[in-house]
């Protein structure tokens, strides 16, 4: 910073302690090409978590698939956000196709098949789950479901298994 402008109030930072009963800050600088990192979900699909928020149910992650076809069928009972930070994706039920940049809101209620679209063959999207994901057939009957505890299970079991460790995935809860 300029001399000129750290002389300048407005150029200062805020003196304001976090409130004593408040979570800390969560910073991550996310090593991508780590695949010991992503943990896989499928046959060339796999979530790099962010962040697991077990008082409120949500958790952040990035999802990545490759090859065309299916990721899963399911319906949201909470919102979900998505940014495609790469590839082309996105829901036999609907026309759109989301690339590079687009982003998604899914509201409540939503059931819908997740695919890889043919175009680029590959996927890599940023999303916010507010709530449980459930698993639908291709009728649309519940076969299970996954939440922010079973989500963070399956971090923490592969953390172990690649030899990071368990604490890795608890370090992202708050």
């Amino acid at each position: 910073m300029s001399a000129a402008m750290s002389q300048n109030p407005q150029n200062q930072g805020i003196d304001l302690a976090l409130p004593l009963d408040a979570v800390a800050e969560l910073i991550i600088d996310a090593d991508l090409d780590d695949e010991r990192l992503w943990v896989p979900r499928g046959e060339n699909i796999a979530t790099f978590p962010l962040w697991f928020s077990v008082s409120q149910g949500m958790w952040v992650s990035i999802t990545r698939a490759s090859g065309n076809g299916i990721i899963s069928r399911h319906r949201h009972s909470a919102p979900v956000t998505g940014f495609t930070l790469d590839g082309s994706w996105g829901y036999l039920e609907h026309e759109w196709t989301a690339t590079k940049g687009t982003f998604i809101f899914e509201p409540p209620g939503e059931t819908h098949t997740l695919v890889v679209r043919p175009d680029l063959g590959h996927m890599m999207v940023l999303f916010h789950n507010f709530g449980p994901i459930i698993s639908v057939d291709d009728k649309g009957n519940t076969l299970g479901f996954v939440d922010v505890f079973s989500r963070l299970e399956a971090c923490k079991e592969h953390y172990e298994k690649v030899g990071i460790g368990a604490d890795y995935a608890r370090g992202l809860i708050r």
